[in-house]
């Protein structure tokens, strides 16, 4: 959730407040007392803020004001690393304890390596804002665990550019070229390999020892709200996802699911009415599909059935929510 607050904060410091930011991505305000997010509420948190500032920086922005704790434990760990390479090896070793939004590559040349960031997104398309903060990330903590500046050789992004050039420049200070096969950083191989200052091997043992079992642990209770959301969210369709499948996709047995949902105060039911809530509320939206056909897409039987539930969800049928939510936005 680091990450996430990193978002809000950014947005928070361009004028937008946090309620307003969640209502925007149509996201609960309690889900900031979550441990983890599914990536799509993350996208839709990106989204949200590009559309809410209007900052066509605002991925730099965020990338720029990232901490330690935007990263948790592991970015205290990367500060005893005893070199830069080490340390994105680290960050490689521990990702899911970051996010499961990406992962980092390095491909090693001669003089030169290049830091290759893969996104790796739900059902939505990451918003381009996302990419460029992973990188611009990657630039800040370099230069906390260096004591100075990173100096790189070239930057490359897969999206088209966002915003201004000097706003590139200002962040990565080498040339940055657009719609490229890859998004990634090209660091000199000195810069990789020079031991950094405040490297303390002692201190490094200590953290990786902590950080491990903090991702053993997270292997081990890898089932969360967030995992099955977003379970739901992919196959939700005619057919309602049933529990055995559920578990059976999540590699557990049934009662462990629901053991591990009841100490995350949750339920299976519950979550599948959350999410066909949350569907529901995205395709009404949708002026273009009709109503039977949504409730079908769902797995309602009856439009009545779908109708029932739609008015528990809101207080109102769906059609008149419609019309509703159009007139709020013209």
């Amino acid at each position: 959730m680091g990450w996430v607050n990193t978002v809000i904060a950014t947005a928070q410091s361009l004028g937008v407040e946090a309620n307003a930011l969640l209502a925007a991505a149509d996201i609960p305000f309690s889900a900031l007392d979550w441990e983890r997010w599914p990536i799509d509420y993350i996208t839709r948190l990106w989204r949200a803020a590009e559309h809410c500032t209007g900052d066509a920086g605002f991925g730099l922005k965020v990338g720029a004001r990232v901490s330690p704790a935007s990263i948790n434990v592991v970015g205290f760990a990367l500060q005893s690393a005893a070199t830069l390479r080490e340390a994105i090896v680290m960050v490689q070793k521990y990702q899911r304890l970051i996010s499961d939004g990406g992962r980092f590559q390095m491909l090693a040349g001669g003089t030169s390596t290049w830091v290759v960031y893969h996104p790796r997104q739900g059902q939505l398309a990451f918003s381009p804002h996302q990419i460029e903060a992973v990188l611009a990330a990657v630039v800040t903590f370099a230069g906390w665990v260096t004591g100075g500046a990173l100096h790189l050789l070239r930057v490359h992004l897969s999206q088209a550019q966002l915003g201004p050039v000097q706003g590139y420049r200002n962040v990565f200070a080498c040339p940055v070229e657009f719609e490229q096969a890859f998004s990634g950083l090209l660091v000199d191989n000195a810069v990789l390999d020079q031991p950094l200052p405040q490297a303390d091997p002692q201190f490094a043992k200590v953290h990786e020892q902590y950080t491990d079992a903090r991702l053993a642990a997270l292997s081990l209770s890898s089932v969360s709200v967030g995992d099955l959301r977003q379970w739901l969210m992919a196959h939700m369709g005619p057919q309602v996802p049933r529990r055995a499948q559920a578990a059976q996709a999540l590699g557990i047995s049934e009662r462990t699911l629901a053991r591990r949902l009841h100490e995350q105060e949750q339920t299976f039911d519950k979550l599948l009415d959350d999410v066909r809530r949350e569907l529901a509320l995205q395709a009404v939206s949708d002026s273009e599909r009709s109503l039977v056909d949504i409730a079908q897409s769902l797995g309602f039987a009856e439009s009545s059935t779908f109708y029932r539930a739609f008015r528990r969800w809101t207080g109102l049928p769906p059609a008149r929510w419609r019309r509703q939510k159009i007139a709020l936005a013209e």
